[in-house]
Parts: C-alpha cells; sequence; structure tokens
C-alpha cells in the first residue's frame, strides 16, 4: 500500500490514547509499553510445535510455549524448529504445510485436535481471549525434519506488486559480494505485512531462518554464504542499493520482480542464526554486507542495520541457549524504525520469581519458574519497535488523484478518465451518481489548490 496519509488532528487524537505503560518485570508485568510499538518476538521452540504433540494444558512442552507466547503478546512471531514430531519424541517424520498450518490454528483458536483426536486444552484464546494471531505463513522449505513459520496479527499481502505476499526462500544469481544460491539448509522466509493506515505510516517485511548448525569449516561456510546472500537480497532487491529501483542488477531470481519499499516500511528479520556473535558471525554481515560502516550496508540508507543485544530485565543473563550462547537474534533497519525495549525471557535465572512471570506463564501447573526449559532449549528473543507514524496529506484527494502533492493536468486526466468510465471515485458530492455537480465540483477543489 502506499504510505498512510490523515490529518495532524486525527493522528494527535489517536496517537493520545496509545500509551498503556505495561512494562514492569519486577511485578510480572511484560507488556508493551505504547500499544503502537510493534512486537516482534524469535523463538526456536525445539520441535514443539507439531501435529503429535499433546496439547494439553500440562506439564508439558505445547503448554509451554503456549502460555509463553499469550503472556508476551507478540504482533509478529518467527518460529524455527517446527513440525518435527521425530524431534519432539512424539512421532515420525515431518508435518506438510497443511498439517503445520492446521497446528498453528489449534495453537492460536483450539477446538479439536483433528490429528490425535480429543479437544486441545492449551491454546492462546483460551488465555488471552482478544489476543490473535490469525495470519500463519509455513515454509515450504524444509531440511526432512523443521520448518520455520510466520505468524503475524496483521494480514500477509503483496505490498510491493511483485505478485505474492511471501516467499520461503530467495534465489540469486552471484553479483558484487554474494556467490549466488539461496537464504541456507532450512531457506530464509520473507513475509509482506500490510499495517493499517490509520496507525502507520509504511508496511514492512519480516524475514525468518534457521541457519545451519555446527561448528566444522563446511557449517561456517554455509552460513556466511547464506547471510552473504542474505544481505544482498535486503539491500538490492527491497531497497534498490541506492539506484532508486529494485534489484538493478537483475541477479534476483526470486522473489518476483516488484518495486522498493517505500521511505516508512522497513526491513527487519532474524531467527536462530546458529552462531555467538564476532565480526564474521551472520548477524553481523547480514547488517553490514561486505564492509562495516561502509556504504553498502542492509539499512535503507544503505549504513549499517542494527542487531539485538537483549538481556533478561531482571537476571542480565544474554544468552538464549545453554549458559552462555547467544544463537537468536533480530536484525532492522534503524534509519526507518527505533527500538524502545529489546529483552530475552526466561523464567528463572538471578533475582527471578514467580511472582515476577507474566500471566498465564506464571499460573503454569506444577511449577512455573520450570516453563522456560520445558517450553524449548531456546529463550525468546523480543523487540518493541517504534514505527513511523502517519503523516497529515498536504494535498488530499480529490482534487489531487495522482497523489504527488501538487495539481496539474494528470489530475484532471485521471477525474475525467473515472467520470467517462461511470466509475463513482469521480462521485465528488458522494451522491452515489456522476453528473453536472461532480464536475463542478471537482473544477471548485481543484481551482482551489492544495492547502
Amino acid at each position: 500500500m502506499p504510505y498512510a496519509k490523515m490529518t495532524a488532528a486525527l493522528f494527535l487524537a489517536m496517537s493520545a490514547s496509545t500509551s498503556v505503560a505495561q512494562w514492569d518485570p519486577n511485578n510480572g508485568d511484560w507488556g508493551k509499553e505504547n500499544a503502537r510499538d510493534i512486537r516482534v518476538m524469535t523463538w526456536n521452540v525445539q520441535d514443539g510445535i507439531c501435529r503429535t504433540n499433546q496439547k494439553a494444558d500440562a506439564f508439558n512442552n505445547w503448554n509451554g510455549i503456549v502460555r509463553i507466547v499469550a503472556s508476551l503478546q507478540p504482533d509478529i512471531l518467527i518460529l524455527q524448529e517446527c513440525a518435527d514430531n521425530s524431534g519432539n519424541g512424539t512421532g515420525s517424520g515431518a508435518d506438510s504445510v497443511t498439517q503445520l498450518d492446521d497446528v498453528a490454528n489449534m495453537f492460536v483458536n483450539g477446538g479439536p485436535d483433528i490429528y490425535l483426536g480429543g479437544t486441545v486444552g492449551s491454546y492462546l484464546k483460551k488465555f488471552v481471549p482478544g489476543y490473535d494471531l490469525p495470519y500463519i505463513y509455513s515454509s515450504t522449505n524444509s531440511d526432512g525434519f523443521n520448518r520455520n513459520l510466520i505468524m503475524s496479527r496483521f494480514p500477509i499481502e503483496d505490498i510491493n506488486n511483485g505478485g505474492g505476499a511471501a516467499i520461503s526462500n530467495f534465489v540469486l544469481i552471484p553479483d558484487a559480494y554474494q556467490t549466488g544460491g539461496s537464504g541456507g539448509i532450512r531457506g530464509f522466509q520473507f513475509a509482506e505485512i500490510n499495517l493499517p493506515d490509520s496507525e502507520y505510516a509504511g508496511d514492512l517485511v519480516i524475514g525468518n531462518a534457521h541457519l545451519k548448525a555446527g561448528g566444522n569449516s563446511s557449517d561456517f561456510d554455509q552460513r556466511e554464504t547464506a547471510a552473504f546472500n542474505t544481505a544482498y537480497l535486503i539491500d538490492y532487491y527491497y531497497n534498490g542499493a541506492g539506484t532508486g529501483m529494485s534489484d538493478p542488477n537483475l541477479k534476483v531470481i526470486v522473489p518476483n520482480a516488484g518495486d522498493m519499499l517505500d521511505e516508512f516500511t522497513p526491513v527487519i528479520w532474524g531467527g536462530d542464526l546458529n552462531q555467538t556473535p564476532s565480526s564474521s558471525s551472520p548477524n553481523s554481515i547480514m547488517t553490514r554486507a561486505e564492509f562495516f560502516g561502509g556504504t553498502d550496508g542492509t539499512d535503507r540508507d544503505r549504513t549499517d542495520s542494527m542487531f539485538s543485544t537483549p538481556s533478561q530485565p531482571i537476571s542480565g543473563e544474554t544468552s538464549t541457549q545453554g549458559s552462555s550462547s547467544r544463537l537468536d537474534y533480530i536484525c532492522w533497519q534503524d534509519s526507518i524504525i527505533d527500538v524502545r525495549r529489546q529483552f530475552i525471557f526466561r523464567s528463572t535465572g538471578s533475582g527471578m520469581n514467580t511472582s515476577k512471570l507474566p500471566e498465564p506463564a506464571r499460573s503454569y501447573p506444577i511449577n512455573p519458574n520450570a516453563i522456560s526449559g520445558l517450553a524449548s532449549d531456546h529463550r525468546p528473543v523480543i523487540i518493541d519497535f517504534i514505527m513511523p507514524e502517519p503523516v497529515a496529506d498536504l494535498c488530499p484527494s480529490p482534487p489531487d488523484y495522482v497523489d504527488d502533492d501538487q495539481l496539474n493536468f494528470f489530475d484532471v486526466s485521471a477525474f475525467l478518465n473515472l467520470f467517462s468510465k461511470g466509475d463513482l471515485g469521480a462521485d465528488i458530492n458522494g451522491d452515489g451518481t456522476l453528473n453536472f455537480f461532480d464536475v463542478s465540483g471537482f473544477l471548485n477543489a481543484f481551482a482551489q489548490g492544495c492547502p
């Protein structure tokens, strides 16, 4: 969509009602401080979201995952290690895309367990009836075990006129610093998220990956290749590499050709990148591209983008897996969006007790403080992003039909074209018919000019 335009008065009225002051982890409140912020959460769920898992409200990993997500209520949730029944120890094989879609629906809405029988006992809306993640995109890429999954509060729709709203992986021809290929062994999802015009100036693109694990040279090489490829896709395809046009060198095979993102629409990406931070780790490469602090970075202005450096707000720990590993990241274009807060959620650690857990994690059965360890061997990383605000329309339509904030022949031509077709876009007075009064109304508005 084009960026939102609205009156300054409406914006002020809207923004005055968005401060909700819900951040107080020491008293069990881990919510967003400002309702307008977009909360993005990445989490490797260690196989717990799959069709053969028991979905009871009990002392199990499914219930732990549900209750943690319900407690944190991300607007956009990117998950890794979904669909692996064998890895979860409850079945065999990997869920198909259709099966994982079904599981995601049960995760949100409950209802009959169409794979195990009975009724789903633990699901998001059971604990937070007004919270919903209705838009899901299950990756068609798999390593034979795992799939990535994107869940969103906002519609997944084509925003760059590329003919599709999401991809499970991309394909490049070698160019610049990248040697061609894709986003790695499990693919690199990208989904275009259509944000409401009344609240945000732009939209966003979300990326989700689970890179190759392992510590041998081949594993490092695979992660490096995927990281350089991803940096190129973001810079050249979504942002035009400073040229003003998407894919200027025609090296992107997938996705289809589309438009550059507008100046208010950021790319946010992350996942389990499977490497601790260093100058050569994927998070570093994906944000800087070829050179540190150069002019080829993955931010829209070609400076370096940013990557997450979160901590658990009570214990202060920074590991996202095990005692010292930081493998999970969120990256973003900081010339477009700011961060209000970033953090890790873990139910144990120095200073943690049950009273500091948010609901419904706090009421997890038997031992609430065990919820994180039972849910997954990874901890979620969460960021609250401050998104660009809507802007006032300098010259509304009508009479500015071409929306370029100036009145000229092209606006007259656009009006006459609509009028001649009988299109109610030319119904200036809103009476449901096209006649002399609409022509007169358009000419009067045109003569008055832009405010």
